[in-house]
């Protein structure tokens, strides 16, 4: 039965509990986790990695020795999730006007438990205090070398959630990830596949940067992300961490993120 870190819709307090089967237990009473309002369980910043998963880097074939950098990539190549994507458990995915469908990108979410600055690999996951669920949401595009902003950086482009799994006992090397759409499997992928560990990938970046508490690392999205349109229910299972599930809805229904 894990621990785990939760925030409810309209507060700003984080609770702690336990998760059994398809219930939370909290405060000496049950609950339905499909019936409760979520928001996300984050407090910092949301950096991405591109190109973390071997698949993925393999897809780019040729083209990672072309201009402008004419090589596979060294180091993590990082971007932000800004704090208008964030959003929670059952809450509507805008789909853009000028968009048909959208990338879904199931990424498992490192939360970081203190800061982390010049950390030694073998170091890495003590300052981890949890993981969570992400859909790094995405607009279909082809160029890897400018920041994506349009199609990464959309209101309602990160749902997290709807927890944060504490770290004891998780291997987060290992983990299966799958995404269904309207309960159709899409995607199946496992973080065996990584490139960078999860301990490399935190050495790696807090070379340049400190990482601060509650700020989230994504390890990557597997390659070949499904698609989805308006209408579609996405979920996003990671084993033993849970699932996360979003409805995508136009962007004309909705007012301020709140389907009408």
């Amino acid at each position: 039965m894990p621990k785990v870190t939760f925030k409810f819709q309209g507060s700003q307090l984080f609770h702690d509990g336990e998760v059994r089967e398809n219930t939370l237990h909290y405060n000496s009473e049950t609950y339905e986790i499909g019936k409760l309002l979520w928001d996300a369980p984050v407090s910092g910043t949301i950096y991405g990695t591109l190109l973390n998963y071997k698949g993925a880097l393999e897809q780019m074939g040729d083209s990672v020795h072309d201009a402008p950098y004419n090589k596979p990539p060294e180091a993590p190549i990082l971007y932000i999730k800004p704090i208008n994507t964030i959003t929670g458990y059952g809450m509507p995915i805008p789909l853009p006007l000028d968009s048909k469908e959208l990338e879904i990108g199931a990424a498992l979410g490192i939360v970081i438990g203190r800061s982390a600055t010049h950390v030694s690999e073998s170091k890495a996951l003590e300052y981890v205090e949890g993981y969570t669920i992400v859909n790094d949401v995405t607009i279909p595009h082809e160029s890897f070398y400018r920041p994506a902003v349009k199609h990464k950086a959309r209101d309602g482009f990160c749902p997290v959630g709807p927890w944060i799994v504490v770290k004891e006992g998780i291997n987060p090397d290992s983990l299966r990830i799958k995404v269904f759409i309207n309960d159709e499997l899409k995607q199946e992928n496992t973080t065996a596949n990584l490139i960078r560990s999860v301990s490399k990938l935190i050495a790696e970046v807090t070379e340049f940067m400190t990482l601060s508490k509650g700020d989230v690392l994504l390890v990557g999205v597997p390659e070949n992300p499904p698609k989805a349109k308006a209408g579609d229910r996405v979920r996003i299972e990671i084993e033993g961490i849970g699932s996360l599930e979003n409805v995508v809805v136009d962007e004309k229904e909705l007012v301020a993120g709140v389907r009408l």
